[in-house]
């Protein structure tokens, strides 16, 4: 972890670096840091010096409103398209 007595606050490095999340192939073990998106990722787990891989977690998203579903922007089959209509005023 970084050393915090270069920040004046803990919350000044959290809204200025993100937290990433790793876990070692080797013991499995997780662990957190504090880092700028340009940082080289952590390679090595600091209890077994085994190699380390970033955690990807997948985020929650909610879709609202009308428009995200197949159904909602198709017409019935039961609804003549305008051509259609238009076929039928002529007869």
């Amino acid at each position: 972890m970084p050393a915090v007595g270069k920040c004046r606050k803990i919350s000044e490095i959290c809204s200025i670096m993100p937290i990433y999340e790793y876990e070692c192939g080797l013991c499995k073990y997780r662990f957190e840091r504090w880092q700028r998106f340009e940082e080289e990722p952590v390679d090595l787990c600091p209890l077994c010096q085994g190699k380390a891989r970033r955690v990807i977690h997948s985020i929650p998203v909610v879709f609202k409103g009308s428009g995200f579903y197949v159904t909602d922007n198709r017409k019935s089959l039961s609804e003549p398209t305008t051509s259609e209509k238009a076929e039928d005023n002529k007869d």
